[in-house]
């Protein structure tokens, strides 16, 4: 697993720190070992939780300054693409929200079993705290691996990136459209959609693609809306 890590993060231009690749080998087994008892990935093969999930996470790496940057990772999960983010960039000053509670709990575990510093996870949906003082254009950047529409995340990701930060969203290829149909969402939200990074899949044949918006004017205070509405009347 180490020789895939280090070969993947090679073909990135990223040379991980002290410590890093060891981190990364000891979260698999955490994790693998808390999805027998708790839905938290499908993937279960250690090389390609290496590929899939650490390696496709750190490609967000090759796309804003994360040095010393104050990240988000709405709709974590299993930690992802949070956790390795900050495990590759030890500076970074991290929030990982997610909704489930036990999910939350379980992280928090991690995060301690590895003593990690300036990690904070927070049980929270994103529509609500999206619209509190301490988390509201409080980040430099925001990320997102959730299976959404992007401009319903847009609406959930945006308000928590201060202008001049950036929210970069995990998606397929084939989002084209997609992105076409956020364009009004970002714009009302206060983003600028910037040129995509696509990016193959090391040891796989996918290619990933993350959507970068920049935060170039604060959302309005109307956002975000409540979830049945984001849902049922998207902007």
């Amino acid at each position: 697993m180490k020789d895939r890590l280090r070969a993947g993060l090679s073909a990135l231009g990223i040379t991980p720190p002290e410590g890093a690749m060891d981190m990364l080998v000891c979260y698999t087994e955490l994790l693998l070992t808390q999805n027998k008892v708790m839905n938290l990935t499908a993937i279960t093969d250690p090389l390609d939780v290496a590929s899939l999930h650490f390696l496709d996470s750190a490609a967000l790496l090759c796309t804003a300054d994360f040095e010393n940057a104050s990240v988000i990772d709405v709709g974590t999960g299993a930690g992802l693409p949070g956790l390795p983010l900050r495990m590759l960039e030890p500076s970074i000053s991290l929030t990982l929200l997610d909704s489930l509670g036990k999910r939350v709990y379980w992280l928090e575990s991690v995060c301690a079993a590895f003593s990690l510093t300036g990690v904070r996870c927070l049980h929270a949906r994103a529509e609500e705290a999206g619209v509190l003082p301490r988390y509201r254009e409080q980040f430099d950047i925001a990320t997102s691996r959730a299976v959404a529409p992007l401009r319903l995340l847009c609406e959930l990701c945006l308000p928590f990136v201060k202008v001049g930060g950036r929210f970069l969203a995990m998606k397929s290829t084939d989002c084209a459209e997609e992105i076409g149909q956020a364009e009004h969402a970002v714009a009302l939200l206060g983003g600028r959609i910037s040129p995509f990074f696509d990016y193959p899949v090391y040891g796989t044949d996918i290619v990933h693609r993350v959507v970068i918006i920049d935060k170039i004017a604060d959302t309005p205070d109307a956002y975000p809306r409540k979830w049945n509405k984001i849902q049922k009347i998207p902007i």
